[in-house]
C-alpha cells in the first residue's frame, strides 16, 4: 500500500508528526512485510476534530442517503474482496480457505446485513402521549482486534454509517493493512469528508487518547477484559457510553441425548480449533457425561490428529496463530495445564512437522480437566480444548457457568431439551446442535465478556439515543 505510514483522517490519507514505527510481521514465516506508523495524541484529536465536524452535517442526512451510501459501500468492497484474502492471510496468519469464505466474508456480511435493518428501522415513531426519536448518539471511537479483523471493523463502522454517526477507528496494530483497505474502500465508495477516520497505534497511546476525548460520544470495543476495563475506566471521565465484546471461555454440553456423539464431538472439537482457536466465542471446554466421557476424548483426539497445521497458502485447516505474544502464551497455557495434572491426549508444545519459523501449534486435547484448573478458568486463544466430565445434567449447567465469563455457550442434545438447557446458561449466545448464526442474531456477552450488542438492528440500536417529544 502506498499510504502504509499515513492515516485516514478527514477524508485524505495524511502524515503524522510521530517518528515510531511498527512492524507488521507475517506470522506464517516470521518475516517483516512492513511499517505503519504508532500515532500519538495529536493524531487522535485531529480525527476526533473532523469527526465532530462532520456529524453536524452527517448526521442530518436522511435514512434514504445513508441507504444509498450502504449500498456504494458493498459495491466497492465486493471489487476488492480478492485484495481483503490476500491482506488477512498474509498479516494475520488465516488460511487462505478461510479467509476466503469468513474472514473477508464477514465483512461483507456486515454491511449487507447492516442494510437490511436500516431498510426497516423506525427513527421515529408515535407512542401513547409522546414521539419517540432515535438519534445518532454522536463521535464513536472504536478499537478493534486481530483475531477476526473485518468482522469486528464493519460490524461497528457499518451500525455507525446507518444510524448518521461519524467515527475514529483504531485497528490493532498486527493486523492494520486490512483497515487501511477498508479504508480506500469508503473513500471509493464517497463516504463524506471526516465519516471514516483512522489512526494506527498502541492501545495504551492512542487507545487511551481515544477514549478518554472529550468528544467522543460513545467507545466501541473489542478485545481482551483487560483492556476492556481500561478503556472503561478512561470512558468513565467524560461519562461517554460504552459498549463492550471481550473475552469467553465458552462451554460446549453435550447431553446424553445427543443424537450422534461422534458428530457433536467432532464438531465442537473442529469448531474450537477454527481459526487457530482464536475466537472469543469458541467452544473451548467441551462438559461430557461419565458415560461417553472415555468415547468423546477418543474421537476429539482423533479429530485434533487429523486436523492439519501449516502455511496458511497451502491447503491446511488451520495456519499459525496470529503473533509472537500469542504464541507464547499458548505454549505456556498447555504447560500449565500439563503442570496441573491434565492428561494431554493430542497435540502438545512442539510444532508441525517441516515448520522451524513460523507460530504454528497443534490442535490440542486435554482430558481429566477439572473446572479449577488454569485452562479452564482463563482463556487461551488458541487451539487448545479442555474435557470436562460431569455425573449429571444439572452439574453441566452448574459447571457451564462457573466462569466469570459469558459471551458464548453451546448445547448438544434431543432438540427440545437441549433448548432447555441452553436457557439456563448464562451467556449472550446460545448455539444449540451446532446451528448457524441467525439473519444479524445480536452478539454480545454476560460478565466480564462485556456489555451491549452488535450486529443488525442490536448493533444499530447501540448507536442511537432515545429521546421523548412531549407535546400538548
Amino acid at each position: 500500500m502506498s499510504n502504509d505510514l499515513n492515516f485516514y483522517i478527514n477524508g485524505e490519507w495524511v502524515q503524522s508528526d510521530s517518528n515510531e514505527l511498527i512492524d507488521v510481521i507475517n506470522p506464517a514465516n516470521e518475516e517483516v512485510i512492513g511499517q505503519v506508523t504508532a500515532g500519538n495524541k495529536d493524531d487522535i484529536d485531529m480525527a476526533v476534530n473532523a469527526a465532530s465536524d462532520a456529524f453536524k452535517t452527517f448526521s442530518k442526512t436522511s435514512k434514504e442517503e445513508r441507504i444509498e451510501l450502504l449500498k456504494k459501500i458493498i459495491e466497492e468492497y465486493e471489487k476488492r474482496y480478492d485484495d481483503f484474502v490476500k491482506v488477512i492471510t498474509r498479516e494475520m496468519g488465516a488460511p487462505k480457505w478461510l479467509s476466503e469464505r469468513a474472514q473477508a466474508n464477514t465483512g461483507l456480511i456486515n454491511f449487507k446485513e447492516t442494510l437490511e435493518a436500516l431498510q426497516e428501522f423506525e427513527f421515529e415513531k408515535e407512542e401513547d402521549g409522546y414521539t419517540l426519536r432515535k438519534e445518532p448518539i454522536g463521535v464513536i471511537g472504536m478499537i478493534t482486534p486481530w483475531n477476526w479483523p473485518m468482522n469486528q471493523i464493519t460490524t461497528k463502522v457499518s451500525a455507525a454509517i446507518a444510524s448518521g454517526c461519524t467515527m475514529v477507528l483504531k485497528p490493532s496494530e498486527i493486523s492494520p493493512y486490512c483497515s487501511m483497505l477498508l479504508a480506500e474502500v469508503m473513500h471509493s465508495a464517497g463516504v463524506p469528508k471526516g465519516v471514516f477516520n483512522l489512526v494506527n497505534g498502541y492501545g495504551p497511546i492512542v487507545g487511551a487518547a481515544l477514549s478518554e476525548h472529550e468528544k467522543v460520544d460513545m467507545m466501541s470495543f473489542t478485545g481482551s477484559t483487560r483492556a476492556g476495563v481500561a478503556v472503561a475506566q478512561a470512558s468513565a471521565q467524560t461519562v461517554k457510553r460504552v459498549q463492550q465484546e471481550l473475552g469467553g471461555k465458552s462451554a460446549n454440553i453435550i447431553l446424553d441425548d445427543v443424537p450422534d456423539l461422534e458428530k457433536s464431538v467432532k464438531g465442537g472439537a473442529g469448531h474450537c480449533f477454527l481459526n487457530s482457536g482464536q475466537s472469543c466465542n469458541a467452544p473451548t471446554r467441551m462438559l461430557v457425561s461419565s458415560s461417553n466421557y472415555d468415547k468423546a476424548i477418543e474421537i476429539a483426539a482423533a479429530t485434533a490428529n487429523a486436523t492439519t497445521v501449516g502455511d496458511p497458502n497451502e491447503d491446511h485447516r488451520l495456519g499459525p496463530i496470529s503473533n509472537k505474544t500469542q504464541y507464547e502464551k499458548v505454549l505456556k497455557m498447555i504447560e500449565i495445564g500439563i503442570e496441573e495434572g491434565a492428561r494431554l491426549v493430542a497435540g502438545g508444545m512442539e510444532k508441525p512437522d517441516g515448520y522451524e519459523k513460523g507460530y504454528y501449534v497443534k490442535p490440542t486435547v486435554f482430558a481429566d480437566v477439572t473446572n479449577d484448573m488454569t485452562i479452564a478458568r482463563e482463556e487461551i486463544f488458541g487451539p487448545v480444548l479442555c474435557i470436562i466430565k460431569y455425573e449429571d445434567e444439572q452439574q453441566a449447567i452448574d459447571i457451564a457457568n462457573d466462569t466469570e465469563y459469558g459471551l458464548a455457550g453451546y448445547v448438544q442434545g434431543e432438540l427440545s431439551h437441549a433448548i432447555e438447557v441452553g436457557k439456563q446458561i448464562r451467556a449472550g449466545q446460545v448455539t444449540i446442535n451446532g446451528g448457524a448464526r441467525g439473519n444479524a442474531a445480536p452478539f454480545g456477552g454476560y460478565k466480564s465478556s462485556g456489555n451491549g450488542r452488535e450486529h443488525g438492528r442490536h448493533g444499530l440500536d447501540e448507536c442511537l439515543e432515545t429521546k421523548a417529544i412531549i407535546s400538548p
